[in-house]
């Protein structure tokens, strides 16, 4: 890797002007986001079943008394052995957020396809406390676009991210937003796909600070592997347990 290599002075000066466009890209993500706020919303009118460890609950349940609902559709089929690594490593970042916005109004859970024995035994190893529930009787994933039929999976099409794209997966990442109103009508007010939730994965926005980034070599998060499955995994393993 080859740079130039300056006076304090003139990084200084690159360094303020690399400073103009940052501060012109947190304007236009404060716009973006009284623009996502001001979305219209739909009402949920289906009834959907979730089996939890305290037994099925409806989707009004997972608010846990809150008016907010953050969910991440988490990759982990039914007949999976483990949970998705690129979900598994987003959701490593959940428990340390939402310390502080479970206490602001919004409750976050997990929801995949796999049985709940699967789902606990996973969570339990991975070392996560937030709600991880199965939606594996209900049509949620299916609706929410992130869970795909043997039918879409043969023709090799699937509509994700608003838009038709080639794809032979059976499940694909997401995340959707709920709220719930005083009468308890429940409303579905933004859903985020593929790359579209970046921001909120810390690790990736600290290595965008380093010289070398994300430093991908074949794909985006090629590096990611399960925090268990890291070389030094024993000694990071009480940061995550």
């Amino acid at each position: 890797m080859s740079h130039p290599v300056v006076s304090q002075q003139e990084w200084l000066k690159a360094r303020k002007e690399h400073l103009l466009r940052e501060k012109e890209y947190t304007r236009l993500r404060d716009k973006l986001t009284a623009e996502r706020r001001a979305l219209p919303w739909v009402k949920v009118e289906k009834s959907y079943s979730f089996d939890t460890p305290q037994g099925k609950k409806s989707l009004a349940d997972l608010f846990d008394g809150r008016s907010q609902l953050i969910v991440q559709h988490f990759m982990f089929a039914p007949d999976w052995q483990a949970g998705c690594v690129g979900c598994s490593f987003g959701a490593d970042h959940a428990d340390s957020a939402r310390q502080h916005f479970e206490n602001h109004g919004v409750k976050y859970v997990a929801i995949a396809r796999a049985p709940l024995a699967k789902l606990e035994a996973y969570r339990k190893r991975m070392g996560w406390k937030f709600d991880l529930v199965s939606s594996k009787d209900s049509d949620f994933n299916f609706d929410y676009r992130v869970s795909f039929t043997p039918e879409e999976i043969a023709r090799g099409k699937a509509e994700y991210n608003y838009t038709t794209i080639d794809n032979t997966m059976e499940e694909l990442p997401g995340f959707s937003v709920f709220y719930r109103n005083d009468k308890g009508e429940i409303f579905h007010t933004y859903s985020s796909y593929a790359r579209g939730n970046e921001e909120i994965i810390g690790a990736l926005m600290w290595l965008d600070m380093t010289p070398l980034g994300r430093n991908e070599k074949t794909g985006i998060m090629d590096w990611v592997k399960r925090h268990d499955e890291y070389e030094n995994a024993a000694q990071t393993k009480s940061c995550c347990a």
